[in-house]
């Protein structure tokens, strides 16, 4: 019996030391070193994005947001989110690249209250297809698209944690709100890119922001 409990041990703790292996924290709750800030001019970046207990607090005003240093593709993105204050309006946004602006062209999962788990193109050349329909900004002028989630909302209420998982791949892109699937896209136009956070109207916290690969083979 001893030997039995010995060896289910060992074999528990070395498949979680794999699976540690192969996460990759973004936010570690200290400090915002791997982020870069994309806020307007003279704004106190301290103001709008700091760790506080471990958090990262968003204060949603103004509008700007914060996106990792490196850029991925093919990973699964696992982060968690709550309202300090009324719900109002933020994003996940996906495969950003080109310039920093506010707004950046990417992927948007929403995060506005009630909302959580549409689709929003942003900027020019954005795209997806959901359910046969390609959604596809190109005229220069329009700046956002959106497609909506799939089910009633399945966000908890404010001051309560939300977790986002969302899956991205060279062909597909699923979020899954509070284990609900909200929306499934096929063939994005985006495909690899920076992961960013907006501020967007009110304050906010994240917690628990990683990657681990997705598995093409799968």
């Amino acid at each position: 019996m001893i030997k039995i409990f010995a060896y289910t041990l060992l074999s528990f703790m070395a498949l979680n030391a794999c699976n540690n292996e192969d996460k990759t924290i973004l936010f570690n709750s200290e400090n915002l070193d791997n982020w870069t800030i994309v806020l307007p001019d003279s704004v106190n970046e301290d103001n709008v994005f700091r760790v506080e207990n471990g958090n990262l607090y968003v204060s949603g005003i103004p509008n700007g947001y914060i996106r990792t240093n490196e850029s991925y593709s093919n990973y699964k993105l696992h982060l968690e989110w709550r309202w300090v204050e009324e719900p109002k309006n933020s994003g996940v946004l996906l495969n950003i690249h080109g310039q920093d602006n506010v707004w950046p062209s990417c992927i948007e999962a929403q995060l506005k209250s009630e909302n959580a788990g549409d689709f929003v193109m942003m900027g020019k050349g954005a795209g997806i297809t959901v359910n046969e329909k390609l959604y596809l900004i190109e005229d220069p002028d329009t700046r956002f698209m959106r497609i909506e989630k799939i089910e009633k909302s399945s966000e908890n209420p404010a001051g309560e944690w939300n977790s986002y998982d969302i899956s991205v791949t060279d062909k597909s892109i699923k979020l899954v709100v509070n284990g609900v699937t909200q929306n499934f896209g096929k063939n994005p136009t985006y495909t690899e890119g920076f992961i960013g956070l907006q501020s967007e109207g009110g304050p906010m916290e994240f917690r628990n922001i990683y990657l681990t690969p997705y598995n093409l083979d799968k």
